[in-house]
């Protein structure tokens, strides 16, 4: 069977996949990124799960694997295959598609931004298939967001395009890591939630989850954190939506595990903010933590794909 292999590398851990024509998933498997050792590591760590991934694939199927696709995080020149900046990983300018495919045999490889790479799946076979504009937002230890438009994600013209953890919502407000104040990501993060939840409850480990059920008890604290988490990421849709116009916005990550105890008050606060704008559908992303690996083996068809149309006009 032909198939590629499917990478999705996180700050702690990596997920991988052996992927099928239809995007299934034949075989997955984990393993922790080894940060502690240093970013060399984590690129051998990520070079090696590949390779024991091309292996298996070779002895179950027959064939080596067709392509590659892997997510990582940070900034990411998908064109040049560079695997720019990440803090969490600590590496810099890290050749990744070269590296990768050079371990594999030569294999075409792919690589793309976990965000957008998790958001090319919701918009193809997730929540937001058959939508032909969306913007997908997790919402987990930070925000970030993918704008799709007929079936791909846009990177921009320098890979930032979908940073909507940094909209600043609240002028003058909390400081942000990357150089500004009031970012819509120290509001509505589920890291933020958690952290205003620990603060106004007096309990230190209490989470983001956490202040969901309290707000599910009708908790006067809980409900007003939430609230405001909850305007301040309707402060920062409007924005988005107002400059994009999407048809769907899909809400993933953490803080959207609360369901209706997010949606509903979310809905409400985004309707309330709407002038002209039409509002799009809101709803929850659908395929969970698997989204970056199916988006890895997306890229990845999308590689071969390419190859094959380009050698039938040669």
């Amino acid at each position: 069977m032909r198939h590629v292999i499917a990478l999705d590398v996180g700050g702690t851990g990596m997920k991988a996949a052996l992927a099928g024509p239809g995007g299934e998933l034949l075989h997955q498997a984990r393993r922790p990124t080894g940060r502690d050792r240093g970013p060399e590591a984590v690129v051998e760590s990520i070079l090696e799960f590949a390779a024991d991934l091309g292996a298996l694939g070779t002895r179950r199927f027959g064939t080596p694997p067709a392509a590659a696709g892997v997510a990582v995080p940070g900034i990411v020149d998908d064109a040049r295959g560079l695997a720019v900046y990440a803090a969490n990983l600590g590496w810099r300018d890290v050749p990744l598609r070269t590296l990768l495919s050079d371990r594999l045999g030569g294999v075409p490889v792919a690589l793309g931004h976990d965000v957008r790479t998790g958001g090319l799946a919701e918009g193809r076979i997730g929540a937001g298939r058959g939508a032909d504009r969306f913007l997908f937002v997790p919402l987990g230890t930070g925000i970030a967001g993918a704008i799709g438009i007929d079936g791909r994600v846009e990177g921009g013209a320098h890979g930032f395009a979908g940073e909507i953890g940094h909209v600043v919502v609240r002028p003058d407000g909390v400081p942000c890591p990357c150089g500004q104040r009031g970012c819509l990501e120290r509001y509505a993060s589920a890291s933020a939630v958690g952290q205003a939840w620990a603060a106004a409850s007096s309990d230190p480990a209490a989470d983001a989850a956490d202040c969901a059920k309290a707000v599910d008890a009708g908790d006067v604290r809980a409900l007003r954190v939430w609230q405001e988490a909850v305007d301040a990421l309707a402060d920062g849709l409007v924005t988005a939506l107002t400059l994009l116009d999407p048809r769907a916005l899909i809400i993933g990550g953490g803080l959207a595990e609360a369901g209706e105890t997010l949606f509903t008050p979310l809905r409400a606060a985004v309707t309330r903010r709407l002038t002209f704008q039409t509002q799009p559908s809101i709803v929850p992303a659908a395929l969970g933590d698997t989204a970056g690996c199916l988006g890895a083996g997306l890229l990845a068809w999308d590689l071969l794909d390419a190859t094959d149309r380009t050698e039938e006009t040669t």
